[in-house]
């Protein structure tokens, strides 16, 4: 399901390091049912992740405290 045929799902493209990638992955993981996360494109270290729009706000957080720790740039929402 893509996220944009599905207006309660949201996503954003984010740039990381390769190798922080597998630790980000791990930390998003550890957060049940708070978002998925899937290579957009493997050349250029872009992940993108889906989270439910109710969980926006909880995502935004997460990534702003996690910013001290990886170094997440955001490509696009």
């Amino acid at each position: 399901m893509k996220a944009d045929l599905c207006p309660s799902f949201h996503s954003i493209v984010l740039a990381i390091a390769p190798a922080e990638i597998a630790r980000f992955k791990a930390v998003i993981e550890s957060y049940d049912n708070l978002a998925t996360l899937r290579t957009e494109d493997p050349r250029h270290h872009y992940l993108r992740l889906y989270f439910s729009a109710e969980a926006a706000s909880e995502v935004d957080a997460l990534l702003a405290a996690l910013g001290a720790t990886f170094s997440i740039r955001r490509i696009a929402s």
